[in-house]
């Protein structure tokens, strides 16, 4: 209804006010109050904050689609900033949630059993590179390793009887 438009643009508020009652509006344009108030209730109302939040989402999604998918929330946010968008890290990361914006994850670092000293200290050669034995049961070599399955870790140690 163009009337009913017409009035909310007209009517006094916090951004007009300098308009009109909306009685004196309805009255002036023959639309009953109820009739303008029932048109305003069928409508969703957009506020201004969802407006700019929509067009937050548009930049979000540009700087996604740019890094081809990969940036997250962090990221994204801090390619805003450079661009001189102020914006709350937790806006966004709520605004990717929303619309379904995901970057895409890296795998976990796998830690193994050993770490890397930071000065390398060699195990000792105790049987000296000789793997012959007199008899059977005289020298043991051993060794460890971690395999990822999807059950879960799995540990695998090897001992040679020499």
């Amino acid at each position: 209804m163009a009337r009913c438009r017409f009035i909310d643009a007209e009517k006094a508020s916090e951004g007009n006010p300098a308009g009109h009652s909306v009685a004196f509006l309805c009255r002036v344009l023959g639309v009953p109050r109820s009739a303008y108030y029932a048109h305003r209730a069928s409508r969703p109302a957009r506020t201004v904050r969802e407006r700019a939040e929509e067009v937050l989402v548009g930049e979000i999604r540009v700087r996604h689609a740019g890094s081809r998918g990969a940036y997250g929330a962090p990221r994204i946010h801090a390619a805003l900033r450079r661009a001189g968008r102020v914006v709350n890290s937790k806006k966004i990361e709520r605004l990717m949630r929303k619309h379904r914006i995901v970057g895409i994850t890296r795998r976990r670092r796998r830690r193994g059993l050993t770490r890397q000293a930071k000065r390398a200290v060699f195990a000792l050669d105790l049987i000296g590179r000789d793997f012959t034995a007199p008899r059977p049961g005289i020298r043991l070599v051993g060794d460890m390793t971690e395999l990822s399955t999807l059950e879960g870790r799995l540990y695998l140690a090897i001992l040679w009887n020499l």
